[in-house]
């Protein structure tokens, strides 16, 4: 059963259902201005949780919260004789978490072919080339290495090229406001009671509740579960054998 932030009506949004998981009093949050936004606050971390545990899990089929308007896909100028690129925020000021693909292309009417990935700090000198060498030499990307917040590329392009580079990203999800009423969090409904036992599980626990337990059991639970279906989404996908031999010595 998916949830919606709050409904005051039915009783069934995440904000009335932590109301009944602790014992609270109708509207205890939900009527209640301080109350609602230090509970958003928790929601929205609890939130930043289940991403965390989905990223970890996630196969093939990677994720991204459904509230979002766009794909976790970003396109930007390449631009002459420069050679790094930041990146924080998507074009909607969603926190970028992590860069997973990189693709450039050498004009606007060719299409993209993938940078292939290095390490400064690690790789070997052939394979890093310009890109701790200091010669700064020109020409169509080939590698990148990602530092901090941005990408490094290499050669450094000789031209400006509009949307030149396409990068696929992890980013942070959809947050909850204090207005929200009918919205669900963006990921499978089977799974939208994490909002509520989370949350509730830290207040019972800085209260000294005798339902900690019970919620942290419960909470586990829920985990377990969350990550075994994340990590099987591509049904579509067969499996394959191959001829290796296994070694049972």
């Amino acid at each position: 059963m998916s949830l919606v932030y709050s409904n005051t009506t039915t009783k069934a949004g995440i904000i009335q259902r932590i109301e009944q998981e602790l014992g609270f009093t109708d509207a205890f949050i939900s009527g209640n201005s301080t109350r609602l936004t230090q509970w958003t606050a928790s929601i929205n971390l609890a939130l930043d949780n289940v991403l965390s545990i989905i990223f970890k899990a996630d196969g093939r089929w990677q994720f991204d919260d459904s509230n979002h308007t766009d794909y976790p896909i970003i396109t930007t100028n390449l631009v002459a004789s420069q050679r790094d690129y930041a990146f924080t925020a998507d074009e909607n000021s969603n926190l970028i978490l992590d860069i997973y693909r990189v693709l450039a292309r050498s004009s606007t009417t060719t299409p993209y072919y993938d940078l292939k990935p290095v390490d400064v700090q690690g790789d070997n000198e052939f394979e890093i080339g310009g890109l701790a060498d200091g010669l700064n030499n020109e020409g169509v990307p080939k590698t990148y290495d990602k530092t901090a917040n941005g990408i490094f590329v290499d050669p450094i392009p000789s031209s400006t090229i509009t949307s030149g580079l396409k990068i696929y990203i992890n980013r942070e999800g959809s947050y909850f406001t204090t207005s929200d009423t009918t919205k669900k969090p963006g990921f499978a409904g089977l799974y939208h009671e994490y909002l509520v036992l989370e949350p509730a599980y830290r207040y019972a626990r800085a209260h000294r509740l005798d339902s900690q337990e019970a919620l942290r059991r419960d909470l586990k639970e829920l985990e377990q579960s969350m990550i075994q279906f994340y990590s099987r989404r591509e049904k579509d996908e067969r499996p394959y054998f191959t001829n290796e031999r296994i070694n049972y010595e």
